[in-house]
């Protein structure tokens, strides 16, 4: 009788009795404990996974601009070639022309600063200085700015007068500094968020400017809140010679257009290198209004006023009637203005109001900056609405004396 041999199962056999189940298995310790290991390491992995899909995620950042690398070695450039000019009429545009400069300087800008102002206002003679003055000589003294005295006839109607129209022609001025390569003409009622240097570098054209985007379709107007320039007697005096007949009378004018902004146009409107106005034009009432396609150039875009605001190096003042930025609102017409929050807007559970926040923070900014650059307090707001029917916020003679402190 052949002996019972009984066989050799491996513990993994699917016939294994339950002892030989239990029995110590030959292989080394080493072997089971990276078996063990590989089994410890895909449950970390799953938990690890689980925890990043559940874990309470924060709001993102605000939108930031992502800089923009030149092609210019800014070290190397002689920017006694470069400069921004700007220009005051009156005591609340000698205010803002500083501020510009500040931001300027703030920024890191490099260029030449030229300020064009009304001759009259003395700036040698300390005993009688009055606060004009004294912003002129804070311009030179703080930021470097070069003062080029003009004659009044050329700063008629600066936009505090009564006139229905603006008759300043000071903006061609620029045209005349012929010791620069190139200028950058800026309109103080403004505010410049971002260094613009790079406009010194475009490729050559007489004039650059951003079309009025507001105006679109129906007309392509070239705006005036920022003009850069390549200076030439030859431009200078056929603007000038333009500009003298209105100048004194001799031709009529629109109402509804500033007079610069009409030669400028007459004469470059097919001949500009236009800028991109996401970037040079941007006017504060975009952020009141319900349609944006004429800003944003197309309709599949959404509208992102924080992103906008980045991406923006200046933003003009342009809310009428509401008055600029140096004159308080008055109350009821800032009721009738003030940007509208998208859902459920007046009511206490309105949302959706990034608009509103950061069109009055733009506001805002300029006033505290006005208090500690100019070291002024706003004109107290008109009467609204106003007694004489035909006449608007902005139209209304603005106190001589400003509050300060």
């Amino acid at each position: 009788m052949a002996p019972n041999i009984r066989p050799t199962l491996s513990r993994k056999d699917s016939n294994a009795s339950e002892d030989d189940f239990f029995d110590i298995p030959d292989e080394p310790l080493l072997a089971i404990l990276k078996r063990q290991l590989r089994h410890v390491r895909t449950w970390v992995v799953f938990a690890l996974i689980l925890l990043y899909l559940f874990w309470p995620k924060s709001d993102p950042p605000p939108y930031q601009a992502a800089p923009r690398q030149s092609h210019v070695d800014y070290d190397l450039v002689d920017w006694s070639r470069y400069g921004y000019t700007v220009y005051a009429t009156s005591s609340a545009y000698i205010c803002n022309a500083l501020m510009v400069f500040e931001a300027l300087d703030r920024l890191g800008s490099r260029a030449k600063r030229v300020l064009f102002y009304p001759e009259q206002w003395d700036v040698f003679m300390e005993s009688d200085r009055g606060r004009d003055e004294s912003l002129l000589v804070a311009a030179a003294e703080r930021y470097g700015v070069q003062l080029v005295p003009v004659d009044a006839q050329m700063m008629r109607g600066g936009g505090e007068s009564n006139e229905p129209w603006d008759k300043s022609i000071t903006k061609l001025l620029a045209f005349g500094e012929t010791e620069f390569d190139r200028v950058i003409h800026i309109d103080t009622d403004a505010t410049v968020l971002n260094n613009m240097d790079e406009l010194f570098f475009l490729p050559s054209a007489k004039v650059a400017m951003p079309r009025a985007y507001w105006a679109l379709p129906d007309t392509k107007q070239l705006s005036a809140l920022v003009v850069v320039i390549e200076p030439s007697y030859r431009e200078y005096t056929a603007l000038m010679d333009n500009a003298g007949a209105a100048i004194y009378g001799q031709v009529g004018v629109s109402e509804t257009t500033r007079y610069d902004v009409s030669l400028l146009n007459d004469r470059y409107a097919d001949s500009a290198l236009v800028l991109p106005h996401r970037q040079y034009g941007l006017v504060s009432s975009e952020f009141r209004r319900d349609d944006h396609r004429n800003f944003l150039g197309n309709e599949y875009e959404d509208w992102d006023p924080e992103r906008v605001l980045a991406e923006a190096k200046i933003v003009h003042f342009a809310d009428a009637p509401l008055p600029k930025p140096w004159i308080m609102w008055p109350q009821k017409l800032l009721v009738e203005t003030l940007p509208k929050c998208k859902i459920s807007p007046g009511t206490a559970q309105e949302s959706g109001c990034q608009d509103r926040q950061v069109w009055r923070d733009l506001y805002n900014s300029f006033r505290r900056r006005r208090r500690d650059i100019c070291r002024l307090l706003s004109y107290p707001a008109p009467e609204w609405p106003p007694k004489d029917n035909n006449q608007d916020a902005e139209k209304q003679p603005i106190p001589e004396n400003e509050e300060q402190f």
